[in-house]
Parts: C-alpha cells; structure tokens; sequence
C-alpha cells in the first residue's frame, strides 16, 4: 500500500500552482482573484465521460457567470491534446493543461496509471471540483477516484449561488 495523500483541507486557500493554458498565457491558482471559481480537474481527452461534464458546463457557462462564478478546467494532458479538444468541443472557458503529478498529490485528488499508451500518454487526475471563494479559500471539494461521480452541475450551481448571497461559511472544517 503507497502513502495516501492528504485530503484537500476546506476553509483554506487551495495550494498555489501555476498551469498554461490552451490558446496562450497561464493561471496561477491560490492568490486572491475578483470572482469565485469553480476550478473542474479532468481526466483528459481520453475519457468520454469528461467530454460529456465540460459539453454541460460549456452550456451552464453563462449561469455560473452570472453567479459570478469564473469556471476554469484543468488536466495533465499535453498541450496537444487539450488543444484538440477545445477546437472539437468549442469550450469557450478556460482549459489548462499540463497539471504535474506533484500538483495532484499537493491538491489531494486520486491519480491513475494508464491502462496503456492509448488511453492516456502519463499518468492523470481522476475527477475534482474545487469551488473557491475570492481569497482563494476552498469553499466546495469534491473529489472522484473514478469517472462516473461527480456532482451535479445544476445542484452545485444552485448550492454556490446560495452559498454566495448568504455569505455561507465553509463546511466541513472540524478534522
């Protein structure tokens, strides 16, 4: 059995990290921002089950906005391959890539070895959403070992609008 990695601790600001981003320039999360984020980790081009939760966020796209929420999705694919798949899928949010394998272990969601070389090219996130507040605090963590849980984008939109204007606090934090 290898060490477990620690669990994404709620009520703090989420571990800095920088990412690129496909079309150019980068990301750092962990600093302060003006809007909440919904920050989405993806297994990557390889899985149709990712395709189909970013197909739907791109059409929630405009009610997050509106909640003044900023989405950003990330993997640890290339930048070949998430390129790909923002000209096929037409997600206009921002898409990083390049998500290092410290990183994953630093934000506390599962990593999976590739079955082969033609499922994935390295090893990769599986799912995690990490809703942040403004100051970088982790508001919302959900985290998969697997592609088939992940929560409702509907519900969790519904859930941070609500967490917004009653300016909720963080739950979860008794460890």
């Amino acid at each position: 059995m290898s060490a477990l990695t620690p669990k994404p601790v709620v009520g703090q600001p989420i571990p800095e990290f920088t990412f690129d981003l496909v079309g150019g320039g980068s990301m750092t999360v962990g600093k302060p921002i003006d809007d909440w984020m919904l920050l989405v980790i993806y297994r990557g081009k390889h899985c149709p089950r990712c395709k189909r939760y970013l197909n739907t966020l791109e059409t929630m796209q405009a009610q997050f906005t509106e909640a003044g929420i900023k989405v950003v999705a990330l993997s640890a694919d290339t930048q070949e391959r998430a390129t790909m798949d923002v000209g096929e899928f037409g997600w206009t949010f921002p898409v990083g890539y390049g998500l290092s394998e410290a990183d994953m272990r630093r934000l506390g969601v599962y990593i999976t070895e590739p079955l082969s070389p033609d499922e994935a090219p390295a090893r990769f996130s599986e799912p995690g959403i990490f809703c942040l507040r403004p100051d970088a605090e982790i508001q919302i963590v959900t985290i998969s070992n697997g592609p088939a849980a992940r929560p409702d984008l509907a519900e969790l939109l519904d859930g941070m609008k609500f967490n917004i204007t009653n300016n909720r606090p963080t739950r979860g934090t008794v460890v």
